[in-house]
């Protein structure tokens, strides 16, 4: 596991320990940031099931301002902390240890906006639609930004949520990506 791209391209990231995190592989990580980017020019994201923290430390690599880590399990955010340190990257970065729903009724209370959301729960405990009903019912979102949901191939997201739109969507063998925007990215 590396980063691709950008500023920190070519460090080796670290895994969680154990078999309880399924890291986002290169193909598709490459393949989620040529759609959304492939570069930044600013803008905060937010890692909502960072695991390692392979997405939010490559889409700072590729030059987003912040991004906030989210997870809930102790091994996986000394694990983000311990990569965010080996890339140089502790001073554009939050990490928070807790679940998803009060992570995100904890950003509410902020009043925060994402340019970039990064979605990629375990696949069997998946509350995809219930996560994206907050984001859009708060609007954590930027327009034009973008919300990179990661799933099980067989699982089929609803096409609109409020202003949400389905832009894109693709399966990787047994992954599925599926990206929502307030405008259309094409």
């Amino acid at each position: 596991m590396r980063v691709i791209s950008g500023e920190c391209k070519g460090r080796q990231l670290k895994a969680v320990p154990g078999n309880q995190t399924r890291p986002t592989t290169d193909k598709v990580k490459e393949t989620l940031f040529n759609v959304i980017g492939p570069y930044f020019s600013g803008g905060l994201g937010l890692d909502l099931f960072a695991g390692s923290g392979g997405l939010g430390i490559e889409a700072l690599s590729r030059g987003l301002d912040k991004v906030i880590f989210v997870d809930r399990d102790m091994k996986a955010i000394q694990t983000i902390k311990g990569n965010l340190s080996l890339c140089d990257l502790d001073q554009r970065s939050e990490v928070f240890r807790n679940d998803a729903e009060r992570a995100l009724k904890a950003i509410i209370k902020r009043e925060l906006q994402f340019t970039y959301i990064f979605l990629d729960p375990p696949y069997h405990k998946q509350k995809l639609t219930l996560l994206l009903q907050m984001i859009e019912n708060n609007n954590l979102l930027i327009n034009e930004g973008a919300i990179i949901c990661e799933h099980g191939a067989d699982v089929r997201l609803p096409e609109d949520i409020g202003g949400l739109k389905q832009v894109k969507k693709g399966d990787f063998g047994s992954i599925g990506l599926t990206i929502y925007s307030k405008l259309d990215m094409d």
